[in-house]
């Protein structure tokens, strides 16, 4: 079925269109990704585990593909999965003009020297937007997240590197207790869902359809949530995703060695809540980078504050004419802006 409204106001609180079957228009079938079934994953306790695991994956991987590249940032997720490629493999890691992610850039270049890599830094610039989200929007029958574009320029790239599938650590923050600041506290229901909710639609368009159906499937009671499964079932959906259709749309393969993982012991919230978020990710880059300081959580560089700074908001009917764009986040004026050139497709 078809219900634009709807799938407006999925994609401005969830950055995607979480109802199977609903879609913008006949014949635009949106794409969500499937995560790994827990019994098909294999079970890690300890940083050495998650050690040998990844290496039996490169090992496999290796058997198959020559040339394997990676997205590489200055966190430690990607940094960790660099340590097992072979010396010369190629590494991209993104930029802007604006320099805001300089400090990310020298982490990865001095991974890149320790492991032999070939650095590519990939700029991303408001025309790359313009040019590149057409594309990942039209594979996907929807709007996008704000990485999917810079995902496809640098698969693009790699492809023209003769890179064969790309390695990426997406996945380390959900298996291994990394989303600190969503799960540490303990949520109320309505709490949850002002805090997770990307955008509110109410906010920005003209017909919002209430999301709250969705949360309503982890109530527990009356005043609580299972935010835990929520993270699991609906957060792995769109953030994956991502990955999913930005290198789908690039005719590139992609590979996460941390989603075959799962661990075999409950998560030490007391740990997370006392500033160790993943810890045994923690653990693993101590091993490989004993001479470097352990960084802080780094998301994967985007440059929407510097690029929509300036944007004064879209003007389809859809969407209301007194948003508070000046209260607004680089990423929720992506998510207006991203609506509205899908619109534009339709």
């Amino acid at each position: 079925m078809t219900d634009k409204d709807f799938c407006l106001s999925s994609y401005m609180a969830f950055r995607y269109i979480w109802k199977d079957g609903v879609d913008f228009a006949e014949g635009f079938q949106h794409k969500n990704f499937l995560p790994i079934a827990p019994n098909h994953r294999v079970g890690v306790k300890t940083s050495e585990d998650i050690d040998k695991d990844i290496q039996q994956q490169f090992d496999s991987l290796y058997k198959k593909y020559q040339h394997i590249g990676i997205l590489l940032s200055g966190g430690m997720d990607s940094a960790n999965l660099a340590s097992y490629l072979r010396p010369g493999s190629h590494a991209y890691t993104f930029t802007s003009d604006s320099g805001e992610f300089n400090a990310d850039v020298e982490r990865a270049k001095a991974y890149c020297k320790k492991w032999g890599l070939r650095h590519h830094l990939i700029s991303i610039s408001m025309d790359d937007y313009k040019q590149f989200t057409p594309i990942v929007m039209r594979h996907k029958f929807a709007p996008v997240h704000s990485i999917e574009p810079q995902i496809y320029k640098a698969a693009m790239q790699a492809k023209e590197d003769g890179v064969e599938l790309v390695i990426v650590g997406e996945s380390a923050d959900l298996i291994f207790g990394g989303m600190d600041k969503l799960i540490s506290p303990i949520w109320t229901f309505d709490a949850f869902v002002k805090r997770y909710t990307f955008l509110e639609p109410s906010l920005v368009l003209e017909k919002p359809v209430d999301q709250i159906e969705l949360f309503e499937k982890y109530r527990i009671g009356d005043t609580a949530i299972d935010y835990m499964r929520f993270m699991d079932e609906v957060f792995s959906v769109e953030s994956s995703g991502s990955y999913l259709n930005a290198f789908g749309a690039a005719w590139l393969p992609y590979y996460d060695p941390y989603a075959r993982m799962v661990m075999t012991e409950p998560l030490d919230m007391q740990r997370v809540r006392n500033g160790e978020p993943k810890y045994l990710v923690r653990e693993l880059y101590a091993m490989k980078y004993p001479e470097l300081e352990i960084p802080f959580k780094i998301p994967m560089p985007r440059p929407v504050d510097a690029v929509f700074k300036e944007w004064t908001g879209p003007v389809r009917p859809e969407f209301r004419k007194d948003i508070p764009m000046g209260s607004l986040t680089g990423n929720q004026k992506w998510q207006l802006w991203c609506a509205e050139q899908f619109l534009n497709m339709l």
